[in-house]
C-alpha cells in the first residue's frame, strides 16, 4: 500500500508496551507497502468496467456498507433516512440528508473497526481531517464530492493508487458477467477477476429454486432437472467463470453436513427439491451433497473452494421483504466442522489438487476444530476472521487460537470481503498491524527471531494469499 497515514497516528493499534511497540513498528515497516491481494470481496465490477466517477459520498460510503447501516438501525435510525435502496424506493432521503443523518449518529461507531476504516479513508485516501459529526457533515460531504469529481479518483486509478495487484469480485451462477466481458475486452482480467458463487442454484431454501435451476439449464444447455445434468452445468459454468479470471468458488450456506450419496439417492432428493417438498433435514442433506460435488469439481479444475458458514443470513424478514437479501442482517451461529466435514474429507481430503478455505462466525471453533483440522488435512486452510471479527481484537483472538496448532502456513493470509471500496487499504492495514504486533510479542519472548518474523509477516500480508488462491 502506498497511501500513507494522513493525520492518523503512525503507531495506531501497536501494543502500549514500548519494547513490543518498537519491534511491531520494525516488522510493519517491512510489509506496509507490499501490494494488496484482495482475493475475495463484493465490490461492484461495473465500477471497474465503466470507470465512471462515483456519484456521491453516500452511495460510496454508506449505502454499500452493511457494517454502517446495521449499527445505525440498532439505534433506531430509519433506513429510509439513510437512503438505503428498497424495492419501491419510496420515501428515501436525499443523498445529502442521508449523509447528515450518518454524521449526526457517527458517535455510535467509536470503538468499532468501522471507525478505524472510515477515518483512514477520510484522512489517508481523501486528505480530509475534520471530525465526523453533524457540525462538519456538509463540509465533509462537499469535500468528498469535489474529490469524486476529480478524474484522479476514478475506480481504476484508485486500484493503482491503493497498490491493489489483484481484486476479486463475486458473482452468482446466473450472472451474465457483462461487466467482466468489458474488463476482458480492455485487457484487465487478471487484475480484476470474478469468483463463482453458485448459491442461487444450489440452495433449495431460497424461493424460486425450480425456476432458477431451469434458467441455469438454459444458460448451459444442460438438463438441470437431472443430477448428472445439473453437476455438468456447474462444470460448464465454472469453466466460463475461469475465462474471466476466476480461481476460486464460494459457498455461503448457514449450516452444512457434507454427504457422499449415490447418484440415485441424489436424483431422489433433487426431485423433492424441485417439487418443493424437501424437509428441513433433506434440504441440509441436499446442500451437504452439493459441497461434496463441488469438491470433486475442484479436484478436476483446480479452483479453490471457499466455505463461509456459521451465519444465519437474512434474519430480519421485514428487511428482506422491503430491500432484498444479503442486506447485512446476519447473525453468528454455532458450527460443527469436525462432524460436518467428515464425509467430504474421507472421500477427497488427501487429493493433491483440492484446496478448501474454511471461514466461520463461530469463534469457539478456532482452536477446538479449525486449527486441528487444518493442522492435519492437506486440503484445508483456515480463512481469516470474517464479518464481525475482521477487527483488531478479532484478529488477535484468531491468531492466538489457531497458530499454536495450525502454524502460520495453514492460514490463507487476508481478504477484505467488503463492498466498501475505499475501506480496502484500511482493512489490509489493520491486518498487517495486528500481524506485526502478534509476531513482535513472539520476538520479545524469544519464541522466534526477528528475521523469521519479517518473513512470516510478508507471507501473511501477501505471499500466502497469492499461493493459496492460485494467483499468478
Amino acid at each position: 500500500m502506498t497511501i500513507g497515514n494522513g493525520n492518523l497516528n503512525p503507531d495506531r493499534l501497536f501494543p502500549s508496551d514500548p519494547t513490543v511497540r518498537k519491534v511491531s513498528r520494525e516488522i510493519y515497516e517491512t510489509i506496509e507497502n507490499l501490494p494488496i491481494i484482495s482475493p475475495h470481496g463484493h465490490t461492484n465490477p461495473s465500477w471497474f468496467a465503466n470507470n465512471e466517477a462515483f456519484s456521491n459520498p453516500t452511495d460510496l460510503f454508506l449505502t454499500p456498507d452493511h457494517y454502517l447501516f446495521r449499527m445505525l438501525n440498532s439505534q433506531g435510525v430509519n433506513l429510509d433516512d439513510l437512503s438505503i435502496p428498497k424495492f419501491d424506493n419510496k420515501n428515501l432521503s436525499t443523498e445529502r440528508s442521508a449523509w447528515k443523518e450518518f454524521m449526526k449518529n457517527y458517535f455510535n461507531f467509536l470503538g468499532t473497526p468501522s471507525d478505524i476504516w472510515f477515518r483512514h479513508s477520510l484522512s489517508a485516501v481523501l486528505n480530509i481531517n475534520e471530525e465526523p459529526n453533524l457540525k462538519n457533515a456538509d463540509n465533509i460531504f462537499d469535500k468528498i464530492q469535489n474529490k469524486l469529481n476529480d478524474t484522479n479518483f476514478r475506480p481504476r486509478i484508485l486500484l493503482d493508487r491503493f497498490n491493489i495487484e489483484v481484486i476479486a469480485t463475486t458473482e452468482m451462477a446466473l450472472d451474465k458477467l457483462i461487466h467482466h466481458q468489458k474488463l476482458k475486452d480492455k485487457g484487465l482480467i487478471g487484475k480484476i477477476i470474478t469468483t463463482y458463487r453458485p448459491d442461487d442454484v444450489t440452495d433449495p431454501d431460497i424461493s424460486g429454486f425450480e425456476r432458477r435451476l431451469e434458467e441455469f439449464g438454459s444458460l448451459t444447455n444442460e438438463n438441470t432437472f437431472t443430477w448428472k445434468g445439473m453437476i455438468n452445468a456447474h462444470r460448464i459454468r465454472r469453466k466460463q467463470f475461469r475465462e474471466y479470471g476466476a480461481t476460486a468458488t464460494d459457498h455461503g450456506f448457514s449450516s452444512f453436513i457434507t454427504n457422499d450419496l449415490s447418484e440415485n439417492e441424489c436424483q431422489i432428493i433433487l426431485d423433492k427439491a424441485l417439487s418443493g417438498n424437501l424437509s428441513e433435514e433433506e434440504a441440509a442433506i441436499f446442500k451437504g451433497q452439493i459441497l461434496t460435488e463441488m469438491a470433486c469439481l475442484s479436484i478436476e479444475d483446480g479452483m479453490v473452494m471457499q466455505i463461509h458458514t456459521g451465519s444465519y443470513r437474512n434474519y430480519d424478514n421485514q428487511l428482506m421483504k422491503e430491500r432484498g437479501v444479503n442486506m447485512g442482517c446476519d447473525i453468528p451461529m454455532p458450527t460443527n466442522f469436525t462432524n460436518n466435514l467428515y464425509k467430504l474429507l474421507n472421500r477427497y481430503g488427501h487429493s493433491s489438487n483440492l484446496k478448501i478455505i474454511l471461514f466461520t462466525l463461530d469463534e469457539t471453533t478456532y482452536s477446538r476444530e479449525l486449527a486441528p483440522l487444518a493442522g492435519y488435512w492437506p486440503c484445508l486452510r483456515i480463512g481469516p476472521p470474517w464479518w464481525f471479527y475482521d477487527s483488531p481484537n478479532g484478529i488477535r483472538r484468531f491468531l492466538n487460537q489457531v497458530v499454536e496448532t495450525a502454524g502460520f502456513y495453514n492460514l490463507s493470509g487476508f481478504n477484505d470481503d467488503t463492498r466498501a471500496f475505499l475501506s480496502i487499504p484500511a482493512r489490509h492495514d489493520v491486518w498487517r498491524r495486528e500481524v506485526s504486533s502478534f509476531l513482535a510479542q513472539m520476538v520479545v519472548e524469544y519464541r522466534i527471531n526477528q528475521q523469521n518474523a519479517n518473513i512470516v509477516a510478508s507471507d501473511l500480508a501477501y505471499g500466502i494469499t497469492k499461493k493459496v488462491y492460485c494467483l499468478k
